[in-house]
């Protein structure tokens, strides 16, 4: 962080300050982006963002700068005496009960990317697979995630296989030469390593807890079936897709081929 710049807690009291209405954490670090009030940004600005106000509810409680008011939705709280009690707010911004749930990264599903482009990576044995929370993070290779993943043939999804064995970059080069290659353009991946801040990915959790496993399969689901009568995203996986970014070595290939044909031309 540059001397200049705000803390995380300082720039999201900033961003609620001047909203009128609730807002979600992706919201708030979409709004902290766009206003520049931090630079430094990690790979998980989101996940960071979300932690902040959670952890600051869950400790200090009725001191708190931040009020839940619905599922990763808050508002910043009136400034009041320490003798007067915290105001209530309206119906139309009901509380959320205190139970002890934090929406940090997903239990199980610590990160997922939908429909990204075949044709935007250099398939090699060890392919690069980049991707972002928001534009301006730190960009992380999830070449080496492991989980589930669906093949697309534009919009109809042809495959449906998973990584354990073999990381995910792996098992996706393999289908660019195997009874698949020609018939995919996109693909969808759900991982399950954990990815730190620094960008860096984590190892798989020796057990999972059940009562976790049957939201993730549902937002999993959900997510990547896209149902009509579904009237939600998969459980907040929001949280922890990232939006894919090309291989650097695309462009340079570009690049050179475009070089190639103004040549070819003279």
């Amino acid at each position: 962080m540059t001397a200049s710049e705000l803390t995380w807690r300082q720039a999201i009291s900033k961003v609620l300050s001047t909203s009128a209405t609730p807002l979600h954490y992706n919201e708030i670090t979409e709004r902290i982006i766009a206003d520049k009030l931090r630079t430094s940004l990690g790979a998980t600005p989101a996940a960071t963002v979300n932690a902040q106000i959670s952890v600051s509810i869950k400790r200090d409680g009725s001191q708190s700068p931040y009020i839940r008011v619905g599922k990763g939705t808050f508002v910043l709280a009136k400034p009041r005496t320490s003798s007067a009690p915290r105001p209530r707010l309206s119906k139309l911004t009901p509380t959320v009960a205190s139970s002890g749930e934090t929406e940090e990264q997903y239990d199980i599903v610590s990160s997922f990317g939908m429909f990204w482009r075949r044709n935007a990576i250099e398939w090699i044995a060890t392919p690069k697979l980049l991707g972002m929370q928001q534009i301006g993070a730190t960009a992380v290779d999830f070449n080496r995630q492991l989980g589930i993943y669906l093949l697309y043939d534009g919009r109809e999804v042809i495959y449906i296989g998973r990584t354990t064995d073999r990381p995910l970059g792996r098992r996706l080069f393999e289908h660019t030469s195997d009874r698949m290659a020609a018939r995919w353009d996109r693909f969808s991946w759900f991982g399950l390593l954990p990815v730190s801040e620094s960008g860096t990915l984590g190892v798989l959790p020796a057990t999972y807890d059940a009562a976790t496993m049957i939201p993730a399969l549902e937002a999993i689901l959900i997510e990547a079936l896209e149902p009509r009568q579904n009237r939600k995203r998969g459980d907040d996986l929001s949280a922890v897709e990232y939006i894919q970014q090309e291989d650097p070595q695309i462009q340079k290939k570009r690049v050179r081929e475009s070089v190639e044909r103004a040549l070819d031309k003279l």
